[in-house]
């Protein structure tokens, strides 16, 4: 029984950090988790530019509104699942994720929570587990699934190794040069073809 397991941003929707850091004027902003390997520390980053700048939930809102899935994102997932079941794994949070998985036919995700006060203001935020994507690829196996991920940043990297086939997408110079045993794809035909083979 297998079971692919898919990183969000990067994969198959653009990086929602950098599009909010072009419409807002703010090139810090666009440091991601393929720049940052530690998640909490990228996230109080990114809080405390958003307090300092006085933006909220609703400005985020705004810029994911006007995110579309990458070029041939929907056709790849559309055709995986007519293979075999499909989750995706992000570190992204509910509040960003919805409209995307409107524009992707409603996969299924797990992800994280924001905090957010009244205002409108994001105070913290709630991680679903600790090392949630590696954590949830070994409960997956726990309960009798082989799981085959693909995934592009740091945060990847756990649930790509600990599965029974791995792959790159889309990912950084230094990742793919730093895991030269990783098969790194760019195209999604690449990719599909590449778990197509797992799967025979």
């Amino acid at each position: 029984m297998n079971l692919v397991c898919l990183d969000m941003e990067g994969v198959l929707v653009p990086e929602i950090w950098i599009a909010f850091a072009e419409a807002s004027g703010i090139p810090e902003l666009k440091r991601t988790t393929r720049d940052e390997p530690d998640y909490n520390k990228l996230m109080q980053y990114r809080l405390a530019i958003l307090k300092e700048h006085g933006l909220g939930l609703k400005e985020i809102q705004a810029t994911i509104a006007k995110i579309d899935p990458l070029p041939g994102a929907k056709a790849f997932l559309d055709e995986l699942r007519t293979l075999t079941q499909v989750i995706i794994l992000s570190d992204t949070f509910e509040q960003f994720a919805k409209p995307l998985m409107e524009k992707l036919g409603w996969p299924t995700l797990f992800c994280n929570t924001l905090e957010v006060a009244p205002g409108g203001e994001i105070t913290g935020f709630r991680m679903r587990c600790a090392q949630s994507k590696l954590t949830t690829v070994k409960a997956l196996q726990s309960i009798g699934y082989e799981t085959i991920a693909s995934g592009d940043s740091y945060n990847d990297l756990g649930m790509i190794q600990a599965s029974k086939a791995g792959f790159l997408f889309k990912s950084t110079d230094k990742i793919r040069a730093d895991h030269p045993e990783l098969p790194a794809y760019e195209e999604f035909s690449d990719l599909l073809a590449a778990i197509k083979a797992v799967l025979d």
